[in-house]
């Protein structure tokens, strides 16, 4: 299923892994917490995107974890994707219990710095309904693309040994459709085993 704000493979599991598809409207200079020991990147402007996932067996843990990454803290405008995102999952009564404050939310992953700022901004998501953790399959297939480049090794993935989950893109398009090949044969494979 395809959307202008999300696509969305398969329906049954409430966890998953996702990318976010970020656009940064203006450059900035940021640390992602203490990333490099907090070494300063410089974020040009362009597109960007990150490989999550939300796996927890109880509740609703993709629906909480892409609110929680599509609000701001200290009660800044969420972005602008949240309200298309709570409708989404608000069909399956998956958001009924996932309200999030922003006011609560802390800065704990790398890719939390990068949203935190107004010049980021989430203009879609590609969410994969799974049970199995997808992200590094998803990141190699995503870096080996040549619409993808780093922005610093094992950014976004302190917990990997070789992956960097947020990545710099050029072409969003082009990248959807690999995706939309790519990924049915992924789960096809991970069915299978």
């Amino acid at each position: 299923m395809s959307g202008s704000q999300f696509t969305i493979f398969g329906s049954k599991y409430t966890m998953g892994s996702y990318i976010l598809f970020i656009r940064i409207s203006s450059s900035f200079q940021l640390a992602f917490g203490r990333f490099q020991q907090s070494r300063q990147f410089s974020i040009p402007e362009g597109n960007y995107l990150y490989i999550g996932s939300a796996l927890g067996r109880t509740g609703d843990p993709l629906a909480r974890r892409l609110i929680r990454h599509s609000s701001r803290s200290r009660g800044k405008q969420p972005h602008n994707i949240q309200a298309a995102l709570i409708k989404l999952f608000s069909k399956n009564d998956a958001a009924r219990n996932c309200a999030f404050s922003a006011t609560k939310k802390k800065l704990h992953w790398h890719i939390d710095y990068l949203l935190e700022h107004r010049e980021a901004e989430i203009t879609h998501i590609v969410i994969l309904r799974h049970p199995e953790k997808m992200e590094h399959h998803l990141s190699e297939f995503l870096a080996s693309l040549s619409d993808t480049s780093l922005v610093a090794p094992r950014l976004g993935a302190q917990d990997t040994r070789n992956s960097s989950h947020i990545l710099r893109i050029t072409d969003q398009q082009r990248i959807l459709e690999e995706l939309g090949q790519f990924i049915p044969k992924l789960t096809a494979t991970h069915e299978e085993q």
